[in-house]
């Protein structure tokens, strides 16, 4: 048919070892598991990159009284600048010269992180004042709702069902609807307006407002490793790496780039590459027509926000508390295939299974992915030179290195 001989031409399915199906399903799942998005990150501001938001909206914005309209001016800026470093190649270089220590820490971290984010979205781990993390209350209806969508993924999985997260979430949907614990709301909704945000940044004068040239750097640099760090995990993760090298980093990390300052733009904070992807590979999506299906699905979420929601939508557990309980379980078992990548670290030379055990401790424990970077890069840098083995890291990781100790320098200034 020339429909599906037209996406083997632009996707090279069979090369990539998968098939129209395999990929809409990881789409689909994909999309599932990232739906959160629309309703969790607009009561934070303005979305959609978690983390980047919460500097932007209280660090920027509340803490330092910078105005939103000069935030996104900030973060247009930001964007150019990755424009033009990847065009150059700098951020695909950074990928290449990452050492293996890091580039199998990295995807382990985020899996860790992944896996938090999901035992806390189903209340299965909670906050406790002495210990900080507890077991949360097991027999509460929404964590039931939780194993019991954690269980069967898990199950499906074991019996290599294709499609067990997407069957899972389905399952636990209709399960929540049953009980009460999801709400039925409609199906067809008006999709708001973005007038009130589009077009409204403002370029701030740098030289009249000096501190604001601190804040663009920190958009940079929080975008240009949370992306190098999401690109890496969920590479590896997908198999798609060749001797280390991710095949067409310069085009994906040109589309981050580019998302970044047209989102400023539309009135969004830094856009940056999504970690849930990892449970569209685990879905089986290899190629972009996963993505394509995915951001299909998005835009028809503007539509059907009311059945959305029935997905992504919190339970309400208490003041400004709220549960996940239908994605949660995606997020569990997507971390936990992440993990695989531990076995690849060194663990018997310190000066490469410590930046690793850094690198992948850091990231759930500071709840980001750019902070385990962050101490993997200091540390492996130092390492190797107090051991004698500098000359075996490349010029770029001592520069980094570097600006992440000034970065936390001028955090703590």
């Amino acid at each position: 048919m020339p429909g599906i001989q037209m996406l083997e031409k632009l996707f090279h399915l069979q090369e990539s070892g998968t098939n129209i199906k395999r990929e809409v399903i990881g789409g689909c799942t994909t999309f599932m598991t990232l739906s959160y998005i629309i309703f969790v990150q607009p009561a934070i501001a303005l979305a959609p990159a978690m983390g980047h938001n919460f500097y932007f909206a209280f660090t920027v914005c509340i803490t330092q009284g910078v105005s939103w309209q000069h935030a996104l001016g900030a973060v247009f800026i930001a964007g150019l600048l990755f424009i033009l470093l990847s065009t150059v190649g700098l951020r695909e270089t950074v990928i290449a010269v990452m050492p293996n220590a890091l580039r199998n820490g990295i995807p382990v971290g985020i899996g860790l992180l992944i896996a938090l984010v999901g035992l806390e979205w189903a209340g299965i781990v909670v906050s406790h004042p002495a210990t900080y993390v507890t077991l949360g209350k097991v027999f509460s209806p929404p964590v039931l709702l939780s194993l019991f969508g954690l269980g069967l993924i898990a199950t499906l999985f074991a019996l290599k069902v294709r499609g067990a997260i997407l069957i899972g979430i389905f399952a636990s949907t209709v399960v929540g609807l049953i009980t009460g614990l999801v709400e039925f709301q409609g199906v067809v909704s008006s999709p708001p307006s973005i007038a009130p945000t589009f077009l409204k940044l403002e370029i701030p004068n740098i030289f009249a407002e000096p501190h604001l040239i601190a804040i663009i750097f920190v958009f940079f640099f929080l975008a240009l490793f949370d992306t190098v760090g999401t690109l890496i995990g969920v590479s590896q993760q997908a198999g798609i790496m060749v001797d280390g090298r991710l095949p067409k980093a310069r085009q994906a990390l040109l589309a981050d780039a580019i998302a970044t300052s047209t989102g400023a733009l539309l009135g969004t904070s830094t856009v940056t590459s999504y970690i849930e992807s990892a449970s569209g590979i685990s879905a089986g999506g290899r190629t972009g027509l996963t993505n394509v299906v995915t951001a299909v699905l998005l835009l028809l979420a503007l539509f059907f926000n009311p059945l959305i929601k029935m997905v992504g939508a919190g339970y309400q557990v208490g003041e400004n508390t709220f549960l996940y309980p239908i994605i949660a379980p995606a997020l569990i078992v997507v971390g936990s295939l992440m993990l695989k990548n531990v076995v690849q670290i060194d663990w018997d030379d310190m000066t490469e299974s410590i930046p690793a055990f850094l690198t992948l401790v850091m990231m759930p424990f500071t709840f980001s992915i750019t902070e385990g970077i962050a101490f993997g890069f200091i540390s492996y840098a130092l390492l190797k030179l107090v051991s004698g083995k500098g000359k075996e890291v490349h010029w770029l990781i001592y520069l980094f290195a570097l600006l992440f100790v000034a970065r936390y320098i001028w955090l703590v200034g």
